[in-house]
């Protein structure tokens, strides 16, 4: 079974474009072109985000290497968003992109299991497994510890599919937590940097990076660098490489 991150690696290197784009739809954001079309219900708004999005997928595949819609702009719709957040999922893979759910999820035992077969497994029924939305990487949270990144993992391995695990993000206030000092000197974002690399030891490809892999911000370039240094073989999902816009929102992948 082919790693996640070398499919994911091998399809940055055939662009040659290192970006993901950002699917996060605003629905008072979309063109009044499309909004017209349909009714100002939730259901109109739902079949003009998912015209919108493949509008987008349409006129970035063949250039843009991965898709990373937010899970929340789908979730705020209810049942009819989340159709449309698998629809789109299932266009960008028709299309040959690689899918990037932003869910960040979060949570132990029988609950993270849930939220992988989700994701990255296959919901089991009564006699046979189903795969729901399907897509090849999903970010989460670590930060109940490996109780909540092991079910995640191991469909990883299962199933040839890979984790963004959040470590040390761009947003203004996350020093209050991530930056805060410890006992041996480090901060809490050093050390998780340090799990991240350790728990996807088992899961490194062909390029040497790991399919457990972590999203750190661009905003903080030092920071950056020591997280390189401590974690050599994770792959970096970069929200604030470059502008970062309201409307769409475009993120770097480095390696």
């Amino acid at each position: 079974m082919n790693n996640a991150i070398d499919k994911l690696i091998d399809k940055i290197k055939q662009m040659d474009n290192p970006t993901v784009i950002g699917l996060d739809p605003r629905y008072d954001m979309l063109p009044k072109c499309i909004t017209d079309k349909y009714d100002k219900t939730i259901q109109g708004a739902c079949k003009a985000i998912l015209e919108f999005n493949k509008a987008l997928i349409d006129a970035t595949y063949n250039i843009i290497p991965a898709v990373k819609p937010q899970v929340a702009f789908y979730e705020m719709f209810g049942v009819e968003g989340m159709e449309v957040f698998a629809k789109t999922c299932q266009y960008a893979k028709q299309k040959g992109m690689i899918v990037i759910a932003d869910a960040k999820r979060g949570d132990i035992g029988s609950t993270a299991t849930g939220y992988s077969n989700a994701y990255l497994g296959k919901t089991p029924l009564l006699e046979k497994e189903e795969a729901v939305f399907d897509v090849d990487f999903v970010t989460i949270n670590p930060y109940l510890g490996f109780d909540g990144i092991k079910p995640f993992i191991e469909d990883a391995k299962k199933y040839g599919k890979g984790v963004f695990i959040i470590d040390k993000t761009s947003n203004p206030s996350s020093g209050e937590l991530q930056d805060l000092k410890l006992e041996n000197g480090k901060t809490i974002y050093e050390e998780v940097a340090i799990l991240i690399e350790n728990w996807g030891e088992e899961l490194r490809g062909k390029y040497g990076y790991s399919s457990i892999s972590s999203v750190v911000g661009a905003t903080y370039p030092e920071q950056l660098k020591t997280l390189r240094s401590l974690a050599p073989h994770t792959f970096f999902l970069i929200p604030g490489y470059g502008a970062q816009r309201r409307k769409s929102q475009r993120h770097c992948i480095r390696f």
